[in-house]
């Protein structure tokens, strides 16, 4: 069976990390399914959020399966400069919503990979950390991100101690915007991923488009872009179908053009 499983209902697409056994870790196989997977999803014009999950409920993603890539040519350093950066970094960069439900740990590069989605939802048994410096290794693209995510205080603390968190704690300092049973995490995800495909499609993108650099870009640099952006989304179909709906009290028929 795939250590990636994959699939489609409606508008919404579902990735499951399947390597329970290894507590969801990547290994390079996974790695790169991941990356294609994410690549299809976002080129399918059918589908309009993505939701990503781990198999069974004890980890979510353990990060990178240190074990099987110290076994492998070119060892954990490969894997580390390349799938890790290369791929899950770049490809979590996806232009439709992405949707994390979390069950159980969420560590290290499963932080990381983590961090790149948009919306995070946990189960009452997930815990998270960075423990990558009790080994020698760095949390590169987490230390980056953690900081604007949980504030600098709470971020500094995980990534120098390398100690958990549970999920309480990841809910109360904004790692993570909703708490649930863990037997209501997918429904959750899955009624929260209903809501943003009911939405406008154009409008959803350009607005995670605009969320996402706010976060590094200067502010002028942003006003231009969101003169830039406001103006071809006017010229929409859907912006006008959107208004449309409202004055005639009906639900909107978005077309994505």
């Amino acid at each position: 069976m795939s250590t990636l499983l994959y699939e489609t209902k409606g508008m919404i697409a579902r990735l499951t990390i399947n390597r329970p056994e290894a507590m969801n870790a990547f290994d390079m196989e996974t790695a790169r399914l991941m990356a294609d997977r994410l690549r299809e999803f976002d080129r399918d014009p059918a589908l309009r959020v993505a939701i990503i999950t781990g198999a069974g409920d004890k980890a979510f993603c353990a990060g990178a399966d240190l074990k099987k890539m110290h076994t492998n040519a070119g060892g954990i350093n490969e894997f580390w400069e390349h799938e890790r950066q290369e791929r899950l970094g770049q490809r979590l960069q996806v232009e439709k919503p992405v949707i994390a439900a979390v069950n159980g740990y969420c560590l290290a590069g499963g932080l990381e990979f983590l961090l790149g989605c948009d919306v995070r939802i946990a189960s009452t048994n997930a815990s998270f950390g960075s423990p990558e410096v009790r080994w020698g290794i760095l949390h590169g693209f987490g230390a980056m991100r953690l900081p604007h995510t949980v504030g600098m205080s709470v971020a500094m603390d995980l990534l120098l101690t390398g100690e958990r968190i549970d999920a309480r704690r990841a809910y109360e300092v904004g790692l993570v915007s909703r708490l649930v049973e863990p037997a209501a995490l997918m429904t959750t995800a899955e009624q929260i991923a209903q809501k943003i495909a009911e939405n406008g499609p154009l409008a959803v993108r350009v607005t995670k488009e605009l969320a996402w650099r706010g976060l590094y870009e200067h502010p002028e640099n942003m006003l231009r872009f969101y003169a830039a952006v406001t103006a071809l989304i006017h010229g929409t179909e859907d912006s006008k179908e959107g208004p449309k709906a409202f004055s005639e009290k009906r639900s909107p028929q978005f077309k994505n053009r």
